[in-house]
Parts: structure tokens; C-alpha cells; sequence
């Protein structure tokens, strides 16, 4: 079993037919189920602008940036990654022969946060502040009964990270953390990032493998955007999960490439 994070970055260059060659070699030479869950972030921001809703950007004290997540925010949010991205990509899987089903954490409750009524964030001057949490959740339950029907018929799920509230409301949840969550609770094997950077790098360094402990440790030394990749592998094998991969998706064969060591950088367990 094999959760895979198709980030924006990927969706924005194009989903080309060596990843879709890829995915079909993995589940059908290799034998590997495989549920794909999607960022599209930028894509997000661009729309919402281009309906004239300026979209703002906060930073928590711990260094991690994200999106102000306000009612209006919220909707074009669902609308995009459920909508425009999530179908592009099940799309572009059926195209290649690859059996896809697109599905958002709304869809059988998969994906349960809660909703964060105040957020502790860092001014322009650097001064701490608390706001309203808007409709941003943390996800607090996943319910894989859906997924494990679909994976049994052997369709491949695509995921869009959007949560429901405990008010039936839509949440903005973080996509790593998605899948992060996700493969916890399917206990995969393997948890793979696909990114437009091959992995971990600290310094001049790439990382090749480093085990959860280190993670843990290096955690306070890596940027902003790989640091929530890092976060949802630690929860994702402290969930259940094997272990995480931090590949490049930009290459050729990035998954087998992966797989076999070749690309990213590996997190495990010891």
C-alpha cells in the first residue's frame, strides 16, 4: 500500500505520461494499491484573485506559513481543489488506462478536523498576535472505510484535502498533513512526496535517509514548506505508516525511483 502527495508544484508543470507510466508500473508490476492525495495551493491563491478575493498569507511563531482561511476563502477553496484540480487529475489517471475515483475528505467523512478558533501568529514587526482561526482545521479523525471499499475494487482514490467541520462546515487542512493522516491510518507501507526538490537538504546536502528521531531533531533547521512534509511523515509513522519518502516528482520514473533509493530522501522508523 502506497499513499501518494502529488504537490501543486507537480500539477502546475503538467502531469506528464512518465508519472502516469510510473503509478500504472507500480500498481500493476509491482502489485502496490495506491491512494493519491493532492496539494494545489498556488492554483488556489490564482483563482481566488482572479474572482477579486485577495488572498492573505500568516505565519505561526514556529516558522510555518499558510492561508487565511475566511467563510468566502473557504468556498473557492473547495471549489478548486475538489473541482478543477481534483477532476484534472483523476482525468489525466483515466487518460493513461489507470481506474480513478476523485474524492475530497468531505466524501464518507474521510478526513474529520477541528476547527481552530483562534490562531497565534507573527506580525510584519515580528510581534506575536491572536486572531480568529477562520476555516482552518486540524484533522482530528480519519474514517478509511471508503478508501479500503475502493482500493478492494482496485480503484485508485484522489484525495482532496478538505475536511468537515464537527458543524458540517468545510475546513482548510494542510495536504501533507492529509496524507500524512491518511497513511497512518491505512498503515501504508509507504508515504511518498512527490516534490520539485530530490529531498531533505541540510546545507549543501541532500539527506539520503534518516531515521524519525532525527527528523525530530533536524525539524528547527529545515525551511518553511519541506518542514510540513517532514512533520506529516513523523505523524504518519508514529500513526502506523512504514515509512516516508521525500522524492523529486520532476524526474524520470520518480515513484520506482523512490522506491529503490534512487530519488528523495527516506525517513524510518529506525
Amino acid at each position: 500500500m502506497i499513499v501518494l502527495k502529488i504537490g501543486g508544484d507537480i500539477f502546475r508543470r503538467g502531469l506528464g505520461r512518465s508519472l502516469a507510466d510510473d503509478i500504472r508500473r507500480v500498481r500493476e508490476e509491482m502489485g502496490e494499491k495506491m491512494v493519491i492525495v493532492h496539494g494545489g495551493g498556488d492554483e488556489v491563491t490564482e483563482i481566488a484573485e482572479k474572482l477579486g478575493k485577495k488572498q492573505i498569507f500568516v505565519t505561526s511563531p514556529e516558522g510555518i506559513r499558510s492561508r487565511y482561511t475566511d467563510e468566502e476563502t473557504v468556498e473557492i477553496y473547495a471549489m478548486v481543489m475538489a473541482g478543477r484540480i481534483n477532476k484534472a487529475i483523476v482525468k489525466w489517471l483515466i487518460s493513461a488506462g489507470i481506474p480513478a475515483v476523485g474524492l475530497s475528505g468531505i466524501d464518507g467523512s474521510i478526513l474529520v478536523a477541528e476547527r481552530k478558533r483562534k490562531l497565534v501568529i507573527v506580525d510584519e514587526r515580528g510581534r506575536k498576535r491572536i486572531i480568529d482561526g477562520g476555516f482552518t482545521g486540524k484533522i482530528s479523525i480519519v474514517k478509511p472505510e471508503l478508501l479500503m471499499i475502493l482500493l478492494e475494487e482496485n480503484y485508485v482514490p484522489v484525495i482532496a484535502p478538505i475536511a468537515i467541520g464537527i458543524e458540517n462546515e468545510y475546513l482548510n487542512v494542510d495536504s501533507d498533513r492529509a496524507a500524512g493522516q491518511i497513511a497512518g491510518a491505512l498503515m501504508a507501507e509507504k508515504l511518498i512526496f512527490l516534490t520539485d526538490v530530490p529531498g531533505i537538504r541540510i546545507g549543501e546536502e541532500y539527506l539520503k535517509k534518516i531515521s524519525l528521531r532525527e527528523a525530530k531533531e533536524l525539524l528547527p533547521k529545515i525551511g518553511p514548506g519541506m518542514n510540513m512534509k517532514v512533520i506529516a511523515s513523523i505523524e504518519a509513522i508514529e500513526a502506523g505508516a512504514k515509512e516516508a519518502i521525500i522524492a523529486c516528482g520532476l524526474t524520470q520514473d520518480p515513484i520506482t525511483s523512490a522506491l529503490n533509493g534512487l530519488n528523495g530522501t527516506v525517513i524510518t522508523t529506525e
